[in-house]
């Protein structure tokens, strides 16, 4: 992603940066970090942990699996979203699938229209607040059908449908133990397995020699 460049009639005259220019300042100055504006909030998340990546490598498989990587739709991680709650905000979520023309729908910042999304997931980090609660209110308001939160902090899924102005209507909390099948409004119908699920992304405890 990349802001226009600070030429023109400001060219030797100082003035403030705007959101989109600092996140693009940021991500230059801060490789592998992802990089959002919430709210109007910049906000930077540090890299995956080895286990975030391993459960997002693994969480992709039953997307690709039930055919959703290819034909009408596509399975994507870290595509920028741009939202609807004001001028400069951005999300990018860790997993997604977006329709086939999803090139199509570049709206700014080379984020991508949310009406061609289908589906986002985010598997919690240490600001996991965000996931929980700002992006909720985020992607609602984006109106994305279906947002899965994979809760590493309290060891549940969260499945959340039937977005709205702030949020969405439908809020379901998922434990080891169940299994989840996913709306096929994304495309296809995915069954994802909760305790699988978050095995795969529990981080481990390093053993000490």
């Amino acid at each position: 992603m990349s802001a226009a460049a600070a030429e023109g009639p400001y060219a030797g005259e100082h003035r403030p940066l705007t959101l989109l220019e600092q996140a693009d300042q940021l991500m230059k100055q801060l490789p592998g970090h992802r990089v959002e504006i919430l709210g109007g909030v910049l906000t930077v998340t540090p890299p995956p942990d080895p286990a975030h990546a391993k459960g997002l490598s693994r969480l992709r498989r039953p997307f690709v699996a039930a055919g959703l990587d290819g034909g009408e739709t596509e399975v994507l991680e870290g595509l920028g979203l741009w939202l609807p709650d004001g001028p400069e905000n951005f999300a990018v979520p860790d997993l997604c699938v977006v329709d086939a023309d999803i090139e199509d729908h570049i709206i700014q910042y080379e984020c991508c229209d949310p009406a061609a999304f289908r589906m986002v997931l985010e598997i919690t980090s240490g600001n996991y607040t965000n996931d929980l609660r700002t992006k909720v209110t985020a992607y609602g308001s984006a109106r994305v059908p279906v947002y899965v939160i994979v809760d590493r902090k309290h060891e549940r899924l969260h499945v959340l449908t039937e977005p709205m102005e702030d949020g969405y209507a439908v809020h379901r909390i998922h434990v080891a133990g169940e299994k989840v099948t996913l709306p096929e409004s994304i495309g296809a119908g995915v069954t994802l397995d909760v305790a699988q699920t978050l095995d795969d992304a529990r981080r481990r405890t390093p053993q000490r020699p």
